[in-house]
């Protein structure tokens, strides 16, 4: 599972293990034949014994030939030239590196007014975050600014952006945060303001009022590769100005959020969450955000957001203090296997369209589910990620072009950006109770029940055609290839839908145990699939 490595949404519990193990072996035999001259000393083959077969002759050749060892006469420069040394990372970028703790304003009513007010933070923390703070982090309550009492509740990461106090963390640091405290290396604490935080990357951007603070320098995450060193620099479990180090594991990795990541060894817990991933040229190449983990902590598999990416959103936030994206209107998958070899695609790229939105951008434009994007204003689409990410860059407004593959045909669509709202969600087409309708029939090679549609839902669907999805087999094809009840089929295997005995005419006629194309409605959008009828 991926977890966010704070200190107030994980267990205080961490693990650590790496065992690498592996080696070469090379087993060189040789075998040399021994002839005795006949009658010494008298020795023949005992009964059980043969008698040796005779030696091949200089100029026989062997029958199997030595095998050939690319050697070198002069010894060889190792690859690795021993272990860096961070100190001078560790020096350059360690006054850089904040500590934020996260203050909430405490009512004695609240905490039930009995016990001590050590044991009531301690319950008050085990009950919603399911860790205590650390040793040597003060447990009472101290007085807030406006008057009143508060007490921590959190402890996160965090880097300086700018001499003039902006920082960077994780949005999921301040999240819920009543106030915040941060503290410097050199033991100077300041109150910060939130000047916003965006959900969908995980950045946040905080304020203290001070100056000519020592601000990082950003780097290049096109230059990081897979293999180099990094280090990381935060506050796991409060304990601040932790320095931790490791390779890059991966790059781009799409762990299903908006974002790719850079995927590190570095250990990274609770705590840690916000501070920078460094370079070792002392540069931020990420913020660290995520790791994998089953217990809670540091398994080996840490993530980091790409600078980059961090920054833009960051100038957006400082500037505006939200973030504004673009949308077209699609709902998109993967192009895996069974897509490229229906689509005759020599390579697994760009997005799959599954769904249009009705009304959207990509509709007006003559996107249409099946199609597969491979390229926004001559980008090229290598990844499902990059479209949302490359669209979401876009201001809204914007007259751009996506270049879609269809029946093996390439075609540019001109679409203009509109601009995404986040609590923007489709709207259901169908109400279903389950009961059953007119011309219900069983597809058993698909593992679902359908029925015709209404004339209502007809009058819905635009004077569409399609059958209604009733009921969805557990494991069938039909769950695989991500249907369910309520949607409504409109073609399969490029045959348009009309009735019950049109689809099943049509089911008839696929191969069995191959990927078939189909076409459904939910909601608002018609979606792209794949399925795999089984064998009939």
């Amino acid at each position: 599972m991926l977890s966010r490595s704070r200190s107030s949404s994980a267990s205080d519990s961490s693990a650590a293990s790496r065992n690498h193990s592996g080696a070469w072996r090379m087993t060189a035999a040789a075998t040399v034949a021994v002839m005795l001259a006949a009658g010494v000393a008298g020795c023949k083959p005992t009964t059980s014994e043969k008698p040796a077969a005779p030696a091949a002759s200089a100029s026989q050749p062997l029958a199997t030939p030595p095998i050939a060892i690319n050697q070198s006469s002069a010894p060889a420069a190792p690859l690795v030239a021993g272990l860096p040394d961070f100190t001078p990372l560790v020096d350059r970028v360690g006054p850089s590196v904040v500590n934020i703790r996260t203050m909430e304003k405490v009512r004695t009513s609240r905490l039930g007014g009995s016990g001590t007010p050590e044991e009531q933070m301690e319950e008050l923390l085990r009950k919603f975050f399911g860790v205590p703070l650390p040793d040597g982090h003060p447990r009472r309550g101290s007085p807030a600014p406006d008057g009143g009492e508060e007490r921590p509740t959190g402890v996160g990461s965090g880097f300086i952006l700018s001499a003039d106090g902006y920082i960077m963390t994780n949005a999921h640091v301040v999240d819920g945060a009543d106030d915040l405290l941060v503290t410097l290396p050199d033991k100077r604490e300041f109150r910060a303001k939130v000047v916003g935080k965006d959900v969908r990357t995980d950045v946040a951007v905080v304020k203290i009022e001070g100056k000519d603070l020592p601000a990082v320098r950003i780097g290049k995450v096109d230059t990081l590769k897979v293999g180099q060193w990094v280090m990381a620099i935060g506050s796991p479990f409060g304990l601040e100005n932790t320095v931790t180090a490791g390779i890059v594991s991966a790059m781009q990795r799409d762990t299903g959020d908006y974002l790719p990541f850079i995927q590190t060894d570095v250990a990274i817990n609770p705590g840690n969450s916000g501070g920078p991933l460094i370079n070792m040229q002392g540069e931020v190449v990420g913020i660290n955000s995520q790791i994998y983990s089953r217990s809670g902590g540091f398994m080996g598999i840490s993530f980091s957001i790409p600078i980059d990416e961090a920054v833009r959103i960051a100038d957006q936030l400082r500037a505006t203090g939200t973030v504004t994206r673009g949308r077209i209107g699609v709902q998109i998958g993967t192009v895996g296997k069974d897509v490229a070899e229906s689509m005759g695609l020599g390579k697994e790229e760009g997005a799959l369209v599954r769904g249009v939105e009705s009304g959207s951008p990509a509709e007006k434009a003559g996107v249409q589910p099946g199609d597969i994007i491979t390229k926004f204003n001559g980008s090229t689409i290598a990844r499902t990620s990059d479209l949302p990410r490359l669209v979401g860059e876009t201001k809204p407004g914007t007259e751009a072009t996506i270049t879609v593959l269809r029946n093996g045909s390439s075609k540019d669509l001109a679409i203009t950006i509109a601009k995404a709202e986040d609590d923007a969600t489709p709207r259901s087409l169908l109400g279903q109770n389950g009961e059953k309708l007119p011309g219900a029939a069983a597809i058993k090679s698909l593992g679902l029940n359908v029925a015709e549609i209404s004339a209502q839902q007809r009058q819905q669907l635009r004077g569409k055609g399609g059958v209604l999805v009733q009921e969805v087999e557990a494991g069938s094809p039909a769950e695989r290839a991500g249907l369910a009840q309520g949607d409504i089929i409109l073609a399969i295997g490029n045959q348009q839908v009309d009735n019950v005995a049109g689809f099943s005419a049509a089911v008839g006629k696929l191969p069995p145990n191959r990927a078939s194309s189909l076409l459904f409605q939910r909601g608002e959008f018609a979606q792209f699939t794949m399925i795999r009828p089984a064998a009939r």
